[in-house]
C-alpha cells in the first residue's frame, strides 16, 4: 500500500544563512484533494477551512516512478529521501542492489546526512515503524517486506526520536512485550531491539500518557505504541464484527507525537528534520473504510495545525506536505436530503457500480457535514474507485521558511531539494533525467 520542518529555536543564535533552518515533512499517505475536501466538509463545513487549507503555498504534485506512473509507498519515500527517481520496488537500493546515490552526490538520505552532521532528527508514524514513508529515510533493504531488518536499521541509525507502532518486530519470537503477546513477536534473530535501544540511550515509552510526561530535556526517545499499527485497518463491517476501534485507545495521535518531538528537538539548540507519516489515511482508504479514512484525515490535519503553530513561533522553520498517491480514489457524493435522507441508509453503490459508504459503512445513513455559514448541514456519501492506489490528483503544500520556493508544479524529486536547501542551506540543481 502506498503511503508529511524548519525553525530558529528560541534562545539560539541566528543562522548565518537566513534561508537555512529546520524541516518538518508531513506525509498524509494516500491523500488527494478529495480526501482533504471530505475532511473539510465533515469537520468544518463547506465554508470552513482545514489547517491544511491555511498553508501559504501550493503546487500540483507529479509522483511517477522510474518504471511506472503510480508511486509505491517505498519508491515514493526513497525519492523524497534522496531526490532521485527509483523503481517502484526500491527501498533505498537501486536495480543492482546498491545504495541509491542521492541528489547531493552521497549514498545517504537527507536524514542520514543530518545524523552525520549532528542535526536533530525524528521519524513519526501512526503505522508500524517499518512503514516506508518514514523508514525509507534511514533503512535500505532489497524488499519492503523485510520488516525485521528495517526495524533493526531504524534502531541502529542513532536518530534522536523514533515514534510509532510495531512492537512485534522489536521482540524475539516467544517474547511478550507491553503490547505484543509472545505468539505475536516476530524476530527470528533472537535480538531484543527494545533492550538494544535502551543501551543506546533511548528512553522507551509505550503509551500516550508516558509520552506526554517526558521532560523536554530527554536525549533520545523510542515510542512503541502498539503491537501492530496504532490503527485497525479493515472495513467498517469487519471492525464492527470484531468490536475493534479505529485507533488503539492508549496510543498518541501523530499530532501529539509531533508536539512532544518539537519540544524535545528544540531543546537541543540545533537545526532539525522531522519526517511524519499518518499512514491511516492510506490504509483505511485501501480498505474502503470511509469512517476510518476521515478520522485519519482529521488526525493528519491536526498535526498540520501543530506544525503551523510551531512555525508561527519559530519562523526559521519549513513545513512541507505531500502524498505520493491517491488511495482508494475517494470521492465525496453530495446531494439533497431528498436523495439522502438523514435517517435512512444510502444506496450500496452508484449507477455505474462504484461502492458507496455512509457514516458507518455500506447501507448506513449518510455522513452529515458541519454547518455552513447559514447553519445548514448537508448529507453526503463517500464513493470509491478502487481498493488500491492511483496516480490521482496530488497536491503538495508548504508554509514558513522557503515555502515560496515550492514549484507550482512539483516533481516528487523537488520535495528533497526544498528540504535539503532549508536544512543544509545548499541549492541542488533540478532533476532532469533518470541517471544510470
Amino acid at each position: 500500500m502506498a503511503t508529511l520542518s524548519l525553525v530558529v529555536i528560541a534562545g539560539c543564535a541566528p543562522s548565518r544563512n537566513s534561508s537555512q533552518g529546520n524541516v518538518i515533512f508531513l506525509h498524509p499517505d494516500g491523500t488527494s484533494p478529495s480526501h482533504w475536501g471530505a475532511a473539510r466538509m465533515l469537520n468544518y463545513g463547506p465554508d470552513g477551512r482545514l489547517n491544511w487549507d491555511k498553508m501559504s503555498h501550493m503546487g500540483v504534485y507529479l509522483g511517477h516512478m522510474k518504471n511506472q506512473l503510480t508511486a509505491t509507498s517505498n519508491g515514493g519515500a526513497v525519492t523524497h529521501a534522496t531526490g532521485i527517481k527509483v523503481n517502484a520496488d526500491s527501498f533505498g537500493l537501486d536495480e543492482n542492489f546498491k545504495p541509491v546515490v542521492a541528489a547531493s552526490g552521497k549514498t545517504q538520505t537527507i536524514i542520514e546526512e543530518a545524523i552525520a552532521s549532528g542535526k536533530g532528527t525524528a521519524i513519526i508514524n501512526s503505522g508500524m515503524i517499518h512503514e516506508p514513508g518514514t523508514a525509507a529515510f534511514i533503512a535500505k533493504v532489497p524488499t519492503r517486506r523485510n520488516f525485521a531488518e528495517i526495524t533493526k536499521q531504524v534502531v541502529e541509525s542513532n536518530i534522536d526520536v523514533i515514534l510509532g507502532g510495531g512492537e512485534m518486530w522489536y521482540l524475539p519470537k516467544g517474547t511478550a512485550g507491553k503490547h505484543s503477546t509472545a505468539e505475536q513477536s516476530q524476530r527470528a534473530d533472537n535480538v531484543n531491539l527494545i533492550e538494544v535501544a535502551k543501551k543506546k540511550g533511548y528512553t522507551v515509552v509505550y503509551t500516550r500518557e508516558e509520552l506526554l510526561k517526558l521532560p523536554t530535556n530527554t536525549k533520545k526517545i523510542l515510542g512503541v505504541f502498539a503491537a501492530d499499527d496504532t490503527y485497525n485497518d479493515a472495513s467498517e463491517e469487519e471492525l464492527k464484527q470484531k468490536n475493534l476501534p479505529l485507533y488503539v485507545p492508549t496510543a498518541p495521535t501523530v499530532g501529539e507525537m509531533l508536539d512532544v518531538t518539537l519540544k524535545i528537538l528544540s531543546e537541543k539548540n540545533k537545526n532539525f528534520i522531522v519526517v511524519l507519516e499518518e499512514e491511516g489515511t492510506d490504509n483505511f482508504s485501501n480498505f474502503n473504510n470511509a469512517k476510518g479514512a476521515l478520522e485519519a484525515m482529521k488526525r493528519a490535519d491536526d498535526a498540520v495545525g501543530i506544525a503551523m503553530k510551531y512555525v508561527e513561533k519559530n519562523p526559521n522553520t519549513l513545513l512541507v506536505t505531500a502524498a505520493d498517491s491517491d488511495a482508494g480514489g475517494l470521492e465525496l457524493v453530495g446531494v439533497t436530503e431528498r436523495d439522502f435522507p438523514l435517517d435512512k441508509p444510502i444506496p450500496e453503490k452508484s449507477e455505474n457500480g462504484a461502492p458507496w459508504d455512509g457514516k458507518e459503512g455500506k447501507l448506513t445513513p449518510p455522513f452529515v457535514s458541519a454547518p455552513n455559514q447559514e447553519g445548514k448541514r448537508f448529507p453526503f456519501a463517500i464513493g470509491w474507485s478502487t481498493g488500491g492506489d492511483n496516480a490521482g490528483a496530488i497536491v503538495s503544500k508548504a508554509h514558513g521558511l522557503n515555502a515560496d520556493k515550492l514549484p507550482s508544479t512539483v516533481d516528487n524529486t523537488d520535495i528533497y531539494r526544498l528540504m535539503y536547501r532549508t536544512l543544509f542551506g545548499k541549492e541542488i540543481s533540478p532533476y532532469t533525467k533518470t541517471k544510470k
